[in-house]
């Protein structure tokens, strides 16, 4: 079966908020367009195993974050030990001149200390998510992580929009003690409290 015109109209409609998407979980912009482009393949290829049981943006989603891993694993191997461009000139030679100084100014890198903070803040983040009771936290994720909006999420999971709101805010209550008890008061190094 072949994709038909509507689909693939519908398909890359969502494109940009799938390349938000890898952008944010790759970090790299050419990894994460490989990543929306080998989805958006494997959607046309087979729009059949697009069964409509949800979202055509949660099923791309879905397909994305084995896409992301793929990359990810792709990536750490193609990683090469030896530094150079892809023309073969020596990355020292483009990179710094003779007295060791940078050829051009490099911009602020920002503070390691700082990003390991964020870091492990994600991390507290997802655990708390994780601990949310199971409608909570999958509308939470609908809401807040995949960007759907409250009418597709109230479609999808069959409540009113009065429901979602209430469940959102309580999820969001939920997270607030679970991130003021697993970060903000065991934060290291002057985080809030």
């Amino acid at each position: 079966m072949t994709a038909t015109p509507d689909f693939c109209r519908q398909i890359e409609t969502l494109r940009p908020a799938l390349l938000k998407y890898a952008r944010l979980q790759l970090r790299n912009p050419a990894w994460a367009e490989d990543a929306v482009s080998e989805t958006l393949l494997a959607a046309l290829e087979k729009p059949q195993a697009f069964a409509g049981a949800s979202q055509l943006k949660t099923w791309l989603v879905g397909i994305l974050k084995h896409k992301l891993v793929d990359q990810i694993r792709k990536n750490s191997r193609e990683m090469s030990t030896t530094a150079t461009s892809d023309d073969g000139e020596d990355l020292d030679e483009l990179l710094f001149a003779g007295d060791g100084h940078w050829r051009e100014a490099q911009h602020d890198w920002g503070n390691p200390e700082d990003v390991l903070r964020q870091v492990d803040f994600m991390k507290v983040l997802e655990a708390c998510v994780e601990k949310l009771p199971g409608q909570q936290g999958r509308l939470f994720m609908m809401r807040e992580w995949l960007e759907l909006e409250s009418d597709e999420i109230c479609k999808e999971l069959a409540i009113t929009p009065t429901n979602l709101w209430v469940m959102l805010h309580r999820a969001r209550l939920r997270l607030r003690d679970c991130l003021q008890a697993g970060w903000f008061t065991a934060a290291p190094n002057g985080g809030a409290s």
